[in-house]
């Protein structure tokens, strides 16, 4: 799960495929923003069919918390 979520952040943000790594902070090392976490969230639900609510998504910090959500709701 973590490569496919890795490869749309990826996608998304033009980032440093090697930045992104499970404790990475979203907003501190990967420069994320609210409109980006909107759009990331929709290339997820696009790609692996599983959106995070509203709620999940602001208490979001890291690619691990992404992935974990994922994994427990895919």
């Amino acid at each position: 799960m973590f490569e496919k979520v890795r490869d749309i952040i990826v996608a998304n943000l033009s980032c440093d495929p090697e930045s992104v790594t499970m404790e990475a902070s979203l907003t501190e090392d990967l420069e994320l923003d609210s409109l980006d976490a909107v759009d990331l969230n929709a290339a997820l639900e696009e790609e692996l069919g599983v959106a995070m609510p509203d709620e999940v998504l602001k208490d979001v910090q890291t690619v691990g918390d992404i992935v974990r959500y994922l994994e427990e709701h895919a």
